[in-house]
């Protein structure tokens, strides 16, 4: 599929190609021949597994000028597959150990790399500062100091990942705060391992404008009609869902009960490389099972469009790019 594609749900790290973490290995010889496959892509069984094989692949990742490395070869490969327009989420978690002076040196790094991709490839890119679940409240409330303190141009959103079935959502509220008070945009995990009351938790008590991935949501009719109503906007990451087992088969997915619905759902990647995928194959496997066209994407690209964090002019310029008369 061809057309221009807006994509809110990436993880910088997430998004490594596996030769390139497996050259920074080479060079400070790390041995973390363990968490490739066959064919030299990531290998993990489950989903406690995948989030393994994550961090040590991450671990390779030493310093500022790794992140502005990976950075280049992350956009140059996602602007191949059309993405006009990405959100990537970035952990100071990894990136400096949560220290506002190494944050600081390392957005620097993948700002200035996402500035050189835009020039080079067209792609316009804003950084999601995360929190990672599993690590705990404390340490999310660093990640949100981070995060309010860089709020800016580049930095436009703040939300929460690792594994879902960790921890009290309740707990992460101040961290929400703090990032709400700087501006950012919210967004979080949930209804993906755990069911329709995730997604109600980060809807109460995080008061979220976005949920990642969000798809158990379907198993419950009242929870659908208020994401209906309230706009609440689902970043859907169908590959991601298959590739861990949420659903057995794309004809399973519930993507598009929760568009017929009224649902307004987004399309991306999550971690492509680590479920063998790309926007472009995204776009393709819809398109084969639920029979969506160009006016389908169209519409979820709108969507996407106007759920981004970016400032005001930068999505204007977004909406036009995507050929949609202003109203």
């Amino acid at each position: 599929m061809t057309l221009p594609k807006v994509e809110l749900h990436h993880h910088l790290e997430g998004a490594a190609p596996p030769a390139l973490i497996r050259d920074m290995a080479r060079m400070r010889g790390a041995d973390i021949g363990g968490i490739f496959g066959p064919d030299g892509g990531y290998a993990y069984r489950d989903f406690t597994g995948f989030l393994a094989v994550y961090e040590v692949a991450t671990s390779v990742l030493k310093g500022p000028e790794d992140y502005a490395r990976l950075t280049g070869a992350v956009l140059e490969n996602t602007a191949a597959q059309g993405v006009v327009y990405l959100e990537t989420f970035i952990s100071p978690d990894f990136c400096g150990g949560r220290d506002l002076g190494a944050w600081r040196e390392y957005l620097h790094a993948i700002a200035e790399a996402a500035r050189v991709a835009e020039r080079a490839h067209g792609i316009v890119t804003r950084g999601i500062v995360t929190c990672i679940r599993h690590f705990g409240p404390a340490m999310a409330r660093d990640a949100a100091l981070c995060a309010a303190e860089t709020a800016g141009d580049f930095i436009v959103g703040f939300g929460m990942a690792g594994d879902e079935r960790r921890g009290v959502v309740a707990d992460f509220a101040y961290a929400f705060d703090m990032a709400r008070e700087a501006g950012l945009g919210l967004t979080a995990h949930a209804g993906e391992w755990e069911g329709p009351t995730s997604v109600r938790a980060v809807l109460d008590d995080l008061r979220v404008d976005r949920i990642g991935h969000g798809v158990r949501a379907a198993e419950d009719p009242a929870l659908v009609e208020r994401l209906a109503q309230t706009g609440v906007v689902l970043e859907i990451c169908p590959g991601s869902n298959i590739a861990l087992g949420v659903y057995p088969r794309w004809s399973d997915h519930p993507i598009a009960r929760l568009r017929a619905a009224g649902v307004k759902v987004t399309v991306s990647t999550d971690d492509p490389p680590f479920f063998h995928t790309t926007m472009t194959q995204e776009y393709d496997r819809l398109a084969q099972t639920f029979g969506w066209g160009e006016d389908d994407f169209a519409a979820l690209n709108r969507v996407a469009a106007e759920a981004a964090f970016c400032d005001t002019a930068t999505r204007a310029a977004l909406l036009k790019r995507l050929e949609f008369a202003d109203d």
